[in-house]
């Protein structure tokens, strides 16, 4: 129910109660009012009756009474006026008139009593009656105990009056309807002006509602349509005013963070809604990008992305590629949360050819969602009715990683609506991932032999800590190989430099050809070259040293000039077998590479005790 009817029926009904009230009030008022008015016109008319007796005892014509009594009857509103004589004026006077004889109940209780009798008659026509005893009195004029043979204070007789309460109940009526009808007009009157001021409130207060309903939804542009000058229109105006400063300046901030985030704003946006989430975005990017900021690798970016997409919005299955460019190569860094996982969703073939990437080689989404089957590298799992959407990340111009979302046809349309605050994410971790893949660039560029591409002797002592704590670890065994070329200065003295570094390089490549990927190839210093085997029970160090040996010497390296053919020396060594300190264990690999030099050249020695008093080194051998 609203206000205004609340209101209206509230007004009505107290004015209805208090009509109601004072109705009855005035109609006991007035009943009150006119039987005590009919008491004293009774008491007057008995008062009159008694003087005009008494008066016609004296002047002898007491036998007239009848005819007296008779025109007091036809006074208008007297219906009645009878005399009744009491038993001693009976005894002394006679009966008298047949109207005097004749008593009711009341009248002889009166004669007995001596006490006056009222009473109202209520009915259609009311009336009043009143019995009043006369008793004899001695006392004033005339004397009534000069003519009646009694004793002070007899009861002489009674007058009877009828009085009709027609006239009166009339009167009280046509009052109180007077009465009401001025009420009924004030109570619509107050009515009217209430209903009138309420209105104003509940139109007001409407207006509010529908404005904040609105609001609520983040739609700023209802307005209250009012014009007062009192409270209420202050109201309106500085609710009008709030929305308009809302709508212009919380539509500025959602356009500002949109444009930011780039994230397109639909016309029926909650911009409430929409704004909060994306100011929250916004924190929360903040926040991420201070993280990864103190990650120390480039991997534990990686892994924060992937956390990122699995716990910020719930994607499980998604792929993040490291691109290197300049070798046309791409690196599955985060595969559905496994670090360097193997790659899953896409043709193997993009690892060693980047540009069959289509991301990576157009710079732009690719989102078969909505265009599907738009790259033929994706690969889909076995009976998975999957999309992706790739989106590149651009590092210095160029495309530097490539974050693959693999989605369910049908949840789609949702995940696009996440892309632009993932897009976030992305952008604010580029530069910290551009830097650390940078930071890590330099770093394995400063421990690597730019000419040959070898691990270098500085990266040997820094990793050498981890090296050895992993093999006593797990009790495995380091063959240590130090190997030279044999008479390489004199390539250089022929054939000048740039033929040493191709024999070098060529040198390199064999050396990692005869050797496992988890072993070590090192370039320790000019010609000379350290190999570290790991190796678990079966010592097969001086096999692989023959194998290096023999493909060395097999080799045939074209310079200018003609085909050069070189040979290898080779020292072997054993951690912990031959020392517990890997460097000792290292000299003593050297003292065997001397030895082999000694002994003639392209051969293989392995260490063996004695051999430091034995050999000493001498430079001008190698």
């Amino acid at each position: 129910m609203k206000l205004t009817t609340k209101t209206t029926l509230f007004t009505f009904a107290l004015s209805g109660a208090m009509l109601s009230v004072l109705v009855i009030i005035s109609v006991l008022a007035f009943r009150q009012f006119s039987i005590s008015t009919a008491q004293e016109h009774v008491r007057t008319a008995a008062q009159v009756i008694l003087v005009g007796l008494t008066e016609a005892m004296i002047n002898g014509v007491i036998d007239q009474r009848q005819q007296t009594l008779e025109r007091l009857a036809q006074v208008p509103g007297l219906m009645e006026a009878r005399v009744i004589r009491g038993q001693r004026v009976v005894r002394q006077f006679g009966e008298g008139l047949d109207s005097e004889r004749s008593m009711d109940e009341v009248e002889l209780k009166v004669l007995e009593t001596g006490k006056p009798y009222f009473k109202l008659n209520e009915g259609m026509d009311p009336t009043f009656r009143g019995t009043i005893p006369f008793t004899a009195n001695s006392a004033g004029t005339p004397n009534c105990l000069q003519c009646h043979e009694v004793e002070n204070g007899t009861v002489l007789g009674a007058i009877t009056l009828t009085l009709s309460m027609s006239h009166l109940r009339r009167q009280a009526m046509m009052t109180i309807f007077f009465m009401t009808g001025i009420l009924g007009i004030f109570t619509l009157i107050i009515t009217w002006v209430f209903r009138t001021q309420i209105a104003a409130v509940v139109a007001t207060a409407a207006g509010v509602q529908q404005v904040v309903s609105r609001a609520k939804d983040g739609d700023f542009s209802e307005r209250i349509d009012y014009q007062r000058d009192d409270e209420i229109g202050q109201i309106a105006r500085d609710l009008n005013q709030l929305m308009n400063y809302l709508q212009e300046n919380l539509g500025n901030i959602s356009k500002d963070v949109a444009r930011l985030i780039q994230y397109e704003l639909e016309g029926n946006t909650n911009l409430l809604t929409t704004t909060t989430e994306m100011v929250g975005a916004l924190v929360e990017v903040a926040h991420f990008k201070q993280a990864v900021e103190e990650d120390q690798t480039k991997q534990e970016v990686y892994a924060r992305l992937g956390r990122m997409l699995s716990g910020r919005f719930g994607i499980r299955r998604y792929t993040i590629y490291e691109v290197t460019a300049n070798q046309n190569h791409m690196k599955p860094m985060v595969v559905d949360g496994e670090v360097e996982a193997a790659c899953r969703w896409c043709n193997p073939q993009i690892l060693f050819q980047s540009d069959a990437c289509r991301a990576q080689r157009t710079g732009h989404i690719i989102d078969s969602v909505e265009t599907p089957q738009l790259c033929n590298m994706f690969q889909e799992g076995e009976n998975e009715q999957c999309e992706h959407i790739c989106i590149p990340v651009i590092h210095s111009g160029s495309v530097g990683m490539v974050v693959q979302l693999v989605v369910q046809r049908e949840h789609g349309s949702l995940f696009q609506l996440l892309l632009p605050f993932i897009k976030v994410f992305l952008r604010e971790s580029a530069p910290v991932v551009q830097a650390k893949r940078l930071l890590a660039t330099l770093r394995e560029s400063a421990l690597r032999d730019a000419m040959t591409g070898l691990h270098n002797r500085r990266f040997l002592e820094e990793y050498l800590q981890t090296l050895v704590a992993s093999t006593k670890r797990k009790q495995n065994h380091l063959a240590v190989m130090m190997m030279d070329l044999d008479h390489f200065k004199s390539v250089n003295d022929t054939y000048g430099h740039d033929a040493g570094d191709t024999v070098l390089k060529a040198l390199a490549k064999v050396l990692v050809s005869q050797v496992r990927s988890s072993d070590m190839v090192i370039r320790y210093g000019g010609e000379e070259f350290l190999v570290l085997l790991q190796e678990q029970e079966n010592h097969n160090g001086a096999a692989v040293a023959e194998k290096i040996r023999a493909a060395v010497a097999e080799l045939k390296i074209p310079v200018a000039g003609g085909i050069l053919e070189k040979t290898i020396s080779i020292g072997l060594a054993t951690f912990p077998e031959d020392g517990d300190d890997f460097w000792d264990v290292t000299k003593k690999a050297d003292l065997a590479l001397y030895k082999a030099k000694e002994s003639g050249r392209n051969r293989v020695i392995i260490y063996e005790p004695g051999l430091e008093e034995e050999m000493a080194p001498d430079e001008d051998k190698k």
